[in-house]
């Protein structure tokens, strides 16, 4: 916890030479408006900090600022009254890190709205080894179960599958008791994600190509990080009457695909939003975290490093070349 109220913030300024990002000296005064003040012990990096990181995608809308949609940290000055100083807290997405300063900072200041409690059972390392990305991926879990699914309809494909949705996903899957079919496009990466739960690997050259309006039913539910070609493929092999959730967009915005999986096999799609989803879902969400994310598959799945590398990482995670999650000591 910082001693003073000066403290080490990775900032994002823009200007005529377009976007800057440097580590800079800031002070309690420079950040934002907020009724809860928090000392961040932790952060780590999702495809969105990447982008933001890198400018490659317009995701910070307001300048100067410190990305990071994740932080877990200390309370130390609330105004809100679920919080006290010395509460442990965590939080993910609201707009942190694209329109209100966020967490690759020592220091944070924000609605406590936004926050929820930390688990009794996690630590904020292991909190930020899930961060949004495994937070996301429970979920898409959550959804897939909402719309009837269960181990014995059939087997469930994760995309995207070495990355840190994917690979929180085939964690929590395989602990539920479902067959998870994991499609990647990192042949080295196939003992690491049998390892995490994965019972068979598929080359994502399988689903990447021009989509056909149905194929063979092979999957009763999905989790999809890419969108694009691949979604629509998803789509099309789904059994009848299953589910997909769609929480990325790695391959593209786009979803190329046809209405037949949805009017002759009933199949639901079903998007799953991170960023504002409702206090009360996140709570179930982070509950279900605690209880059915094996602790030794997360530890698997996670490399540290100080805060200070995340520049360096973030053009690794848009390549697709980070594996896993990232905690990042702050």
């Amino acid at each position: 916890m910082p001693t003073s109220d000066r403290f080490k913030a990775l900032v994002i300024t823009k200007g005529d030479a377009g976007q800057q990002v440097a580590w800079s000296e800031y002070g309690l005064a420079d950040l934002m408006p907020g009724d809860v003040t928090v000392a961040v012990s932790h952060s780590t990096i999702n495809y969105k900090d990447g982008l933001a990181i890198t400018g490659k995608s317009p995701v910070v809308r307001r300048f100067p600022m410190i990305p990071g949609i994740d932080f877990a940290g200390t309370v130390t000055a609330s105004e809100h009254a679920e919080f006290k100083p010395g509460d442990a807290v965590v939080l993910n997405g609201w707009g942190v890190g694209e329109t209100h300063m966020g967490g690759y900072a020592g220091m944070a200041r924000l609605k406590g709205d936004w926050l929820i409690k930390r688990p009794a059972s996690l630590s904020a390392a292991e909190c930020m080894a899930i961060g949004t990305a495994g937070y996301t991926a429970m979920l898409a879990v959550l959804a897939l179960e909402a719309h009837g699914l269960a181990p014995e309809r059939g087997p469930v494909l994760v995309t995207g599958a070495a990355g840190g949705v994917g690979s929180v996903a085939i964690a929590l899957l395989s602990k539920l008791g479902y067959r998870v079919i994991a499609s990647t496009g990192r042949a080295s990466e196939s003992d690491y994600l049998k390892g995490l739960g994965a019972a068979e690997i598929i080359d994502r050259g399988d689903l990447s190509g021009t989509a056909r309006a149905l194929g063979k039913e092979r999957w009763a539910g999905a989790i999809d990080s890419v969108g694009s070609t691949t979604l629509a493929n998803v789509i099309a092999q789904t059994m009848y009457g299953g589910t997909v959730a769609a929480c990325g967009l790695a391959q593209g915005m786009d979803l190329p695909g046809s209405v037949a999986p949805f009017i002759l096999r009933g199949v639901t799609l079903a998007g799953i939003d991170s960023v504002m989803a409702p206090k009360a879902r996140r709570l179930v969400a982070w509950d279900r975290l605690a209880s059915d994310l094996d602790r030794a598959k997360l530890a698997a799945m996670t490399t540290t490093w100080s805060v200070a590398k995340v520049v360096e990482l973030a053009p690794q995670i848009l390549a697709g070349s980070i594996r896993g999650r990232v905690v990042l000591e702050v």
